[in-house]
Order: structure tokens, then C-alpha cells, then sequence
């Protein structure tokens, strides 16, 4: 494994799909799994598969269609599950069976009526019963976030030994703060044996809204795997966001991490998902929301029109959005008012500029937003009068 790099494992087909509304056929799925696979993730969650005859075909199809980016398929801790799992990835090149179990108290006794020793016995056996079909097998500790960490370790290391080559510690109800999953991670760097034979994973979720910084402090903790999904799409309020993970990587240079993904893409990938999966993206998203790279407030604008980093720290370009936008409101001031009508081919000396700014704000205080139509107009009043 190389020590520097994070694998991007992402699920935006399996947990992203689960958002109500945005169920995918299978010709759907077979898009976005190549758009993905071009966008650079190394491993791909296609669907779970026993749980309809569609989302089996979608795996088998993906299966056949991929060719570098490894194909999972979701299962539960059952025999069948893994079996038609098994049975669906039978074409893929690179294939991994993705199967776990409840580990923290609120499941073993809530949702399995078990203890902690059978589920122990569980885990072991599906992640053996996994490796008779695929050499990647990866163990999902489900719910690990509010699992103790002394009993986690112990299922870590049994599934590891059992033949396990990724381990997922989710925080599948996003309840750990950012210190606590970190050190959730260290710990179990720290204290399984047999650590240094798997990959640990990051399978973050939203509800408090750290998925992507629980996900980064798991990296720097240890993991060398996230999990994610396009646009932050999952369960509730969301997984851990792709485009988040991958610029926050790229940008901190320091912490020595890198991916492969293809930055350039993110913006057009994320159209792209957000049409198929009939989801909007929220306008004040990182990295693809509509205002990522907008500026309304004057004095943001008059010092980015100086210099872009000062309030730019990702050149649009190189997450493949069109370029930075200076929005007029009654906030804005005389030097975007300039440099836009300098965009529209008026050169109006300062004393001009004045002029018209007076009268764009008496506009502006009645408008959200100052569009060229209403700059033309302005400008030839001034034209008309000067």
C-alpha cells in the first residue's frame, strides 16, 4: 500500500441512491459508472445486490463495463446475500464483496437481540464465507462510531485474521465529533495486532454536519480509504461529499495525502448526477454548489478584483466551473459595478462611473440582483446625458 495515497471508494450508486426520489435504472447507473470510473475512483459500490433483481443487473452490467476501477457489491452478514453478491461481480476485472454487521450495543441488542460474542462469531464468518468467492474482501463495522473502541478492536482484528483487506469504520449515524472519530482510528492503529494488513476506511454520514471533516481527521488518524458519494448524497442528510474530501486533499498540501481523481471534472460530474438523480444541488454547496465561486459583497469584490486569492483559495478552473462571477446587489460597490460594464463594452471614466453608481443602487434596492439588461440601460441613460 502506498502510505501517501487515500483510495476514493465511491458509493454515490449504492448509499447515494437510498435518498428518496433518486432511484436509478440500470442504463443510469451504467452512465454514471463510467463517468465515475473516468473521474478516477479507485473503488466502485454498485449496488446491493440480493436486494432487487434490478440493482443485481445493475452490478452485473457495471461488472461487465469497467474496466480499472474495482466493482463492490453490498451484503449483509448472510450467506445468500454474499453468494448473489459473489454471483453479480462474476465479470468484473477487479472485484470486492463488501459485507459487515451492527457493532455497537445500540445494534447488538436493539436491532439483533444478540451479544457481543455472537456477533464477534458473525463477523468472522462472513467475512470467510466472502473470501471463498473474491481476494478483496472489505468488513463493514456498522454503526462503529458509537462502538467501544476495546470490543471494536477485538472484531478488527478477528475479521482481518478471517481474511478481511478493508476495514470500514463508519459513523453511520454522524454522531462522532471530528477529535473523537480521529481518535477512534488511532486507537485501533494503535491496538490490533494484525492493523498493518488492512486498509481502515472512512464511511461517514451528515447528520450533524461533519461527515467531511470526521473523514479527513480518519486520514490523518490512519485510514487510507473514503468513502463517499457526489454531491454528499445518502441516507438522511447526506455521506461524506467527494468533491469535499478530494480539494480539501489537494489544497493541504501538507498533510502529504493525495487521490486520483481528475479535479477538473468534479463540476460537470456533479451536474451531471444531480440531473440523473433528479437532485438539486443546494447554490451554497462547497465546490459545485452555483455560488461556490461568487462574489455580491463590495468588499469581497473589490479585493478579488484586485487579487482572486483573497477570497478564492480554488481557481474554478481547476474543478471545472466556468469561471468566478461578480454579482451586482445593493451590497456591491463602484468597482464591480465598473468591471462589469467594462464586460459589456463600456468604458466609462470615473466621474461617469459615479453617476451611473448612484442610480444603480436606487435599482438595486429594489432588485435581489442587478442583470445586464438593466446595466444596458443604465449605461445609455449616462451615454445620452455625458
Amino acid at each position: 500500500m502506498n502510505d501517501n495515497k487515500v483510495y476514493i471508494f465511491d458509493t454515490t450508486l449504492r448509499d447515494g441512491e437510498q435518498v428518496p426520489g433518486c432511484k436509478l435504472n440500470t442504463k443510469e447507473k451504467l452512465e454514471l459508472a463510467l463517468v465515475l470510473e473516468d473521474l478516477g475512483v479507485d473503488i466502485l459500490e454498485a449496488g446491493f445486490p440480493i436486494s432487487s433483481p434490478g440493482d443485481f443487473e445493475s452490478v452485473t452490467e457495471i461488472s461487465k463495463l469497467i474496466k480499472n476501477t474495482t466493482v463492490c457489491g453490498l451484503s449483509r452478514a448472510v450467506l445468500k446475500d454474499i453468494e448473489v453478491a459473489a454471483e453479480a461481480l462474476k465479470p468484473a476485472r477487479h472485484k470486492r464483496i463488501h459485507t459487515g454487521i451492527g457493532t455497537s450495543d445500540y445494534h447488538i441488542k436493539g436491532k439483533f437481540n444478540s451479544n457481543r460474542a455472537d456477533i464477534l462469531e458473525r463477523a468472522k464468518q462472513c467475512v470467510k464465507w466472502a473470501r471463498n468467492f473474491v481476494d478483496e474482501v472489505e468488513f463493514y463495522a456498522e454503526d462503529a462510531g458509537r462502538t467501544d473502541n476495546e470490543y471494536l478492536a477485538k472484531v478488527v482484528e478477528a475479521v482481518i485474521n478471517a481474511g478481511a483487506t478493508v476495514v470500514n469504520i463508519p459513523d453511520t449515524t454522524g454522531y462522532c465529533l471530528p477529535s473523537q472519530y480521529g481518535a477512534k482510528m488511532a486507537y485501533l492503529r494503535n491496538n490490533v495486532p494484525n492493523i498493518d494488513k488492512a486498509i481502515l476506511s472512512c464511511h461517514c454520514h451528515n447528520d450533524l454536519g461533519l461527515a467531511t471533516a470526521n473523514a479527513i481527521e480518519g486520514v490523518i488518524n490512519g485510514a487510507r480509504q473514503i468513502e463517499c458519494t457526489i454531491n454528499g448524497l445518502g441516507e438522511r442528510a447526506g455521506n461524506t461529499s467527494l468533491e469535499e474530501v478530494v480539494m480539501i486533499i489537494k489544497q493541504h498540501k501538507d498533510l502529504g495525502y493525495y487521490t486520483r481523481i481528475k479535479s477538473e471534472q468534479l463540476n460537470p460530474v456533479s451536474k451531471l448526477v444531480s440531473d440523473t438523480m433528479r437532485m438539486p444541488v443546494q447554490p451554497n454547496k462547497a465546490i459545485v454548489g452555483a455560488n461556490a465561486f461568487s462574489h455580491s459583497s463590495g468588499i469581497h469584490q473589490d479585493g478579488f478584483l484586485k487579487s482572486a486569492i483573497t477570497y478564492e483559495i480554488i481557481n474554478p478552473t481547476e474543478v471545472g466551473a466556468d469561471t468566478s462571477k461578480i454579482v451586482l446587489t445593493a451590497r456591491s460597490g463602484r468597482s464591480a459595478l465598473a468591471y462589469r460594464l467594462k464586460n459589456l463594452g463600456y468604458n466609462f471614466n470615473r466621474n461617469s462611473v459615479d453617476i451611473i453608481y448612484a442610480k444603480f443602487l436606487e435599482i438595486a434596492d429594489h432588485k435581489k440582483e442587478i442583470q445586464d439588461e438593466d446595466l444596458h440601460q443604465l449605461a445609455q441613460q449616462v451615454e445620452v446625458t455625458v
